[in-house]
């Protein structure tokens, strides 16, 4: 060997041994083991497939002895298949400390029981709640295996079912306040669901029982759903929910849809693809953040008058000016089904406190191409958005991002016991597995390679959930 090449090549070598041992090595050092599952995650990040094919997995729990819960979900509403025999709600466990789950439980009611499944789970007290049709009930969990072998609990029933958003999300802070989303039944509250220049209903009498989040006790049994438990408004679809170690309480806001669509008077097909925003809001008692009358305009960064209720195409304020703003605003259309404050500590300082979103991704962004299907980051700080939110990950869709053609929707987000996060998925069934590998000093929040663009969105696509 040339002495020259020799000498740089040990050189090399000796820089990558001291940067390996004083902990700084590069991003470029880091080696990812096992399969990404077709996704890229933000430089230092490694993401690997937990498990795979569970059918529609929604929001998913970490139990402190390390065990995974998830609620399922089918039906007429999700337009799926019929789901994995057994029940809806799974155990998964890594007993082997590889990333993956190598023990798979199916527990609780089934779809051959008639039951439609859930989206939202919490732990709580030794106790696992979960979701399932119009009640929230709970199971002790287990001191030994992965499903609970004593019957369910229920906690609250009667919750409201049927319309445009039928699924209850919930979170359960330490003090045992049980947070349930309510989302709307219908799109703006108007007299006819979704028909062009039909105005909306004023009063919006819908509100009394939909479009906020209630709140219940976690510690009680057999609570019935109350129009008086609601704790806030104006909210059309708050699927995630999660806390912040100052105790604040944080909120997703799925905007509305079809401002050109229904009213082409007033928008421009521009207009209707990249407002209203999606949000990030701070739940307090008593808050009303606007719908139906108001939406976030992603372009003015303001409230303004829906058309349903004498909006002007996104100029005239009215009583939005009077409504709580979002922490932060996301485009449009993107579908926040999941959110979570990461109080973990395997990820670098810089993450600490900030939010994680799950967009399940759009299905009406046209003329323009559709967006979301990705998991972002928002840095947070004393409960307002420090900077801009950055992609995390993305790759999920595959190919076409389309609803009916994705090959992966993010729809759950949770944080495993050693800091680990841990994305779901309800088109696939995937759990994927993300974790840090590179410079701990690193300070800077950096964004992952982003996925190509996807076609053209197809004006008239059939309407999906969410």
């Amino acid at each position: 060997m040339n002495p020259a090449i020799r000498t740089a090549a040990a050189a090399t070598a000796l820089t990558t041994l001291l940067l390996l041992a004083s902990g700084t090595a590069p991003h470029a050092q880091t080696a990812c083991r096992g399969d990404a599952g077709g996704i890229t995650v933000s430089p230092g990040f490694c993401a690997t497939v937990f498990a795979d094919k569970l059918g529609e997995v929604r929001h998913l729990a970490v139990a402190p002895s390390g065990t995974v819960y998830v609620n399922t979900r089918s039906g007429e509403y999700y337009h799926a298949g019929t789901p994995p025999s057994g029940g809806m709600l799974i155990a998964l466990k890594d007993s082997k400390g590889e990333g993956r789950a190598d023990q798979v439980v199916r527990f609780g009611p089934s779809h051959d029981d008639g039951d439609g499944g859930g989206t939202g789970i919490a732990i709580y007290q030794n106790h696992l709640y979960a979701e399932t049709n119009d009640r929230i009930v709970r199971y002790a969990l287990p001191a030994d295996g992965l499903a609970p072998a004593g019957q369910a609990e229920t906690v609250v029933s009667g919750l409201p079912l049927g319309g445009d958003h039928p699924m209850h999300p919930f979170a359960i802070d330490p003090n045992g306040a049980m947070y349930v989303d309510l989302g709307s039944a219908t799109n703006a509250c108007q007299r006819q669901n979704r028909i062009p220049g039909v105005p909306g209903n004023n009063p919006c009498t819908e509100l009394e029982t939909r479009g906020g989040i209630w709140r219940y006790d976690a510690d009680a049994l057999d609570q019935h759903f109350s129009p008086a438990d609601r704790f806030s408004t104006g909210l059309r679809n708050g699927e995630g929910i999660s806390f912040d170690s100052d105790g604040r309480i944080y909120a997703t806001q799925h905007g509305r849809d079809q401002l050109y669509e229904n009213w082409p008077k007033l928008y421009q097909p521009l207009q209707g693809q990249n407002n209203p925003a999606e949000e990030l809001v701070e739940l307090r008692r008593g808050a009303d953040f606007g719908w139906p009358e108001c939406y976030f305009d992603y372009d003015r960064k303001k409230l303004v008058l829906a058309p349903e209720y004498g909006g002007d195409g996104g100029h005239a304020q009215g009583v939005c000016a009077g409504k709580q703003p979002p922490v932060a605003a996301f485009p449009a259309h993107w579908a926040p089904n999941d959110m979570l404050i990461y109080e973990g500590s395997q990820f670098p300082a810089a993450y600490k406190g900030g939010a994680f979103l799950a967009f399940h991704g759009s299905w009406n962004r046209a003329p323009g191409p559709q967006g979301g299907y990705n998991v972002v980051f928002q840095p947070l700080v004393n409960g307002k958005a420090s900077g801009p939110f950055v992609i995390f990950a993305d790759g999920f869709a595959g190919a076409d991002k389309q609803p009916g053609r994705a090959a992966h929707r993010p729809t759950g987000l949770a944080v495993g016991l050693d800091g680990a996060l841990f994305i779901a998925d309800d088109a696939g069934g995937r759990i994927w597995r993300v974790t840090f590998q590179g410079d701990r000093k690193e300070t800077d929040i950096a964004p992952g390679a982003r996925a190509s663009a996807s076609r053209q969105a197809a004006p008239g696509t059939a309407l999906p959930p969410e």
